[in-house]
C-alpha cells in the first residue's frame, strides 16, 4: 500500500500542490527521498528519524522509499518535513491514510518532534482551499494561514499534537485569523516646516499612485517627506492585504503570526544590487519592488544606485510585474509600488549655494543627475525641487495641514476612482489608466486642450509625457471633486512636469 499527504512547491507567489507518496517494501532496512529533494528536503530523513525516536515511535525494519510527485518539479526546502512525516505516519498504520490523503501540510520538524515555523502558509492555504483539503502548518504560521477564510487550518505545536488529533486523543480547535497593526510612527506632515509645494505633491502621489522624484540639497527635508507618505494613504484593502501579504509569506516577513493592513514602506541602500531591487538570488525570491508591492518604495540617492538597478525599473513601473529569469526558473511577481526618488542636485549638494558649491558648477550638476536616463526620468510623474529651509524658520509654530486631514481628502479620491474603475479588472487608480480608457477620463476641457497642447509643442513632451501630465490633472481634479479636468488642473500637472521656469512660461 502505497499512503499519501499533499503539500506544496513554491515558484513565486504560486504554491503548486505536491503529493507525498511513501511505501514500505521488503530488502535491506532503509530510507531514501526522491522526486528532485534538495539537500534540506534530503535531510529530512534524519530529522524524522530522531523526531520519532523522541516520541517512542520505532520505524519499520523496512525499506522506505518516499517519493515527491511531480518528480521533475524541484523541491526547496524544509516544510516538506510534516507532510513526509504524515505519509510515513499513515504508511505505518499510526494515523488514518485517508485522513494523511486529505490534509495538505507544510512545515520544519526540529529532533524532539516539534513543528517550527516555515515561510509560504499564506500562498499554501490558498492552494489548500483551491483543492478542498485540509491545511495544516506549525503553531507560528497558523494566524498568518486562517486569514484565508476558504481554507480549514489546523496548527499544532508539535508532531505528537498532530497524531492526537488524528487519532481522536485531541482534536484541534481551527486556527484563528490574526491580524497585526503595527504601531503608529509619531510621523506626521505638520513636522515638517515649510515644504508646502512638497507637501501637495506628496498629496497628488498618494491619490493616484504617481511616482515623484525630490530634488534637493542635503537637509532640505526630502527624507522627511518620503517617510510621511504611507501616512497620508489609505489602509489596504482586503484583496489588496492578501496580494502583499502572500509575497511577504514568502520572503519570511510576516511577523506575529498575522499580516497588516499598513501599506509596505521600502527604503533600500544604494548599494542594493539588482537581485536586491527586481528579485533573485537563491530560489529567484523577490525583490524589494515587489517587497512594496502596493505601497512605497523609496530610493535615496537616486543617481548612486548603479546604472543596471536603475535601467531594471523602466519595465516594472509601466507594467506592475516582475519576472525574474534563471538558467531553471522563470518567476513572475506583482509589482505595483509609487516610487519616491530622492537625489541631490550635484555630488556635493550646493549647487544653488555659489559659497559652497564645488569648481566644477554647473557642469557637475548635469553630470550628477545625468546618471538617471532620459527614459527613466520620463516615468516620474511628478518632479520636485526641495529647496533648503532657513534656520529661521524652524523655531516658527508647526504650519500645514496635519496628516489626518490630508488622508481623508486622498481616501475620498481613491473612492471615486475604484468607482470608476470598478468596471475594469486590474485597474485601482489613476495611474493605471492608458489609452482611450485614459482619453476618456481625463479629457480636458477646450481651455485646457489648449494649454497642454502649448506646453507639448513648445518643450518636447514625449507621448508618455502627455499621458501621465493627463493623469496626474484627473487626479488633481478628483482631489478636487470635479468631474471634468480643467485648464487649472493641467497647468498644476504641468508645473510638476516641467523645471519651474518652464512651466511658469507655458502658462
Amino acid at each position: 500500500m502505497v499512503a499519501r499527504a499533499h503539500t506544496v512547491a513554491f515558484e513565486g507567489v504560486e504554491a503548486h500542490p505536491v503529493e507525498a507518496q511513501c511505501a514500505l517494501s521488503a530488502g535491506v532496512p532503509a530510507f531514501h527521498i526522491v522526486g528532485l529533494p534538495d539537500k534540506a528536503v534530503s535531510e529530512a530523513r534524519e530529522r524524522l528519524r530522531a523526531a520519532f525516536a523522541a516520541m517512542s515511535i520505532a520505524l519499520p525494519s523496512k525499506r522506505i522509499t518516499v517519493n515527491l510527485s511531480p518528480a521533475g518539479m524541484p523541491k526547496e526546502g524544509s516544510h516538506f518535513d510534516l507532510p513526509i512525516a504524515l505519509a510515513l505516519l499513515a504508511a505505518i498504520g499510526i494515523i488514518p491514510p485517508e485522513d494523511a490523503a486529505n490534509t495538505l501540510a507544510l512545515g520544519e520538524l526540529s529532533l524532539d518532534g516539534t513543528l517550527l515555523p516555515v515561510i509560504g502558509a499564506l500562498p499554501a492555504a490558498v492552494t489548500a482551499a483551491a483543492e478542498g483539503r485540509v491545511l495544516m502548518c506549525p503553531a507560528a504560521c497558523g494566524a498568518e494561514a486562517a486569514w484565508v477564510d476558504a481554507a480549514r487550518v489546523f496548527a499544532p505545536a508539535s508532531l505528537a499534537d498532530v497524531i492526537r488529533h488524528f487519532t481522536g486523543q485531541a482534536p484541534l480547535a481551527p486556527a484563528r485569523a490574526g491580524e497585526v497593526t503595527p504601531p503608529a510612527t509619531g510621523r506626521d506632515l505638520r513636522d515638517i516646516k515649510g515644504q508646502e509645494r512638497a507637501k501637495r505633491a506628496l498629496e497628488i502621489a498618494a491619490a493616484g499612485r504617481h511616482h515623484m522624484i525630490l530634488t534637493g540639497p542635503p537637509g532640505s527635508g526630502k527624507s522627511m517627506l518620503a517617510a510621511r507618505l504611507p501616512g497620508i494613504m489609505p489602509d489596504l484593502t482586503a484583496a489588496e492585504a492578501l496580494e502583499t501579504s502572500m509575497i511577504h509569506s514568502i520572503a519570511g516577513l510576516l511577523d506575529e503570526g498575522g499580516i497588516s493592513r499598513r501599506r509596505p514602506f521600502r527604503e533600500p541602500h544604494h548599494t542594493a544590487s539588482v537581485a536586491a531591487i527586481v528579485g533573485g538570488g537563491r530560489g529567484a525570491r523577490p525583490g524589494e519592488i515587489s517587497l512594496a508591492h502596493h505601497g512605497v518604495l523609496f530610493m535615496d540617492e537616486f543617481p548612486e544606485f548603479p546604472r543596471q538597478v536603475l535601467e531594471t525599473l523602466r519595465q516594472p513601473i509601466e507594467t506592475g510585474e516582475v519576472t525574474v529569469a534563471r538558467a531553471n526558473a522563470h518567476v513572475r511577481y506583482p509589482c505595483r509600488f509609487l516610487l519616491v526618488a530622492a537625489a541631490n542636485p550635484c555630488r556635493c549638494g550646493y549647487l544653488a549655494d555659489p559659497g559652497r558649491a564645488c569648481a566644477r558648477a554647473p557642469a557637475c550638476g548635469d553630470d550628477y543627475l545625468g546618471r538617471i536616463s532620459g527614459p527613466l526620468m520620463d516615468r516620474f510623474d511628478l518632479r520636485i525641487e526641495v529647496p533648503p529651509v532657513a534656520i529661521a524658520e524652524l523655531d516658527l509654530p508647526q504650519t500645514g495641514e496635519p496628516s489626518a486631514t490630508v488622508a481623508a481628502r486622498v481616501a475620498r479620491a481613491r473612492s471615486v476612482q475604484a468607482d470608476r474603475f470598478a468596471e475594469f479588472p486590474g485597474l485601482r487608480v489613476n495611474a493605471d489608466a492608458e489609452g482611450a480608457l485614459l482619453e476618456t477620463i481625463a479629457a480636458p476641457d477646450a481651455e485646457g486642450r489648449a494649454l497642454i497642447s502649448k506646453a507639448a509643442d513648445r518643450f518636447g513632451l514625449t507621448a508618455r509625457g502627455y499621458h501621465r501630465v493627463l493623469r496626474v490633472a484627473r487626479t488633481i481634479a478628483d482631489l478636487d471633486g470635479a468631474d471634468t479636468v480643467r485648464q487649472p488642473h493641467l497647468a498644476e500637472a504641468l508645473s510638476y512636469r516641467l523645471p519651474a521656469r518652464r512651466a511658469e512660461t507655458s502658462r
